[in-house]
């Protein structure tokens, strides 16, 4: 028999976002600047049984609605996630987030030398080679960085 119990209550108006990796959402919180000092109700499932990945993370945030540079950084982390815009206790909305071509100051380089790490008032700049598995490459020094070496410059 299959439990069919929420494990994670329902929001009135808000943001869901599913199908994290396993042990991801972490990761996912520090993106959106989710610490303990928040105005509303975050909810995060970890390691919670999908029939699809197996395992995965969910996080509800009530009375919060992501921002197109939040969903660019959640692709870099969670490429499979998924986003419901919640109204009313209704999903109004739902999409898969989309890893863009051209990442423009949203991670850094990992190459010390280059010169966005430097001095010098320039936004990093990447284009995305591949997206499963994640790689990109920077505009300025030619680096290729893989999905470990990938980190938030926000």
């Amino acid at each position: 028999m299959v439990d069919k119990t929420l494990k994670i209550s329902k929001i009135k108006d808000g943001t869901v976002i599913d199908h994290i990796p396993a042990g991801k959402a972490l990761k996912v919180l520090n993106i959106l600047n989710i610490s303990e000092d928040v105005s509303s109700s975050v909810s995060i499932g970890i390691h919670v049984p999908s029939g699809k990945f197996g395992y995965k993370d969910v996080i509800k945030i009530e009375n919060r609605f992501l921002e197109k540079i939040e969903l660019d950084m959640i692709s870099l982390i969670a490429p499979e996630a998924s986003i419901s815009i919640v109204t009313d206790y209704s999903i109004k909305e739902k999409f898969n987030v989309e890893l863009p071509q051209t990442l423009l100051g949203l991670i850094n380089c990992a190459n010390q030398n280059c010169i966005t790490n430097g001095n010098e008032p320039v936004k990093s700049e990447f284009e995305t080679i591949s997206r499963n598995p994640i790689s990109v490459r920077c505009r300025y020094c030619e680096r290729e960085m893989n999905y470990k070496e990938i980190q938030a410059s926000m």
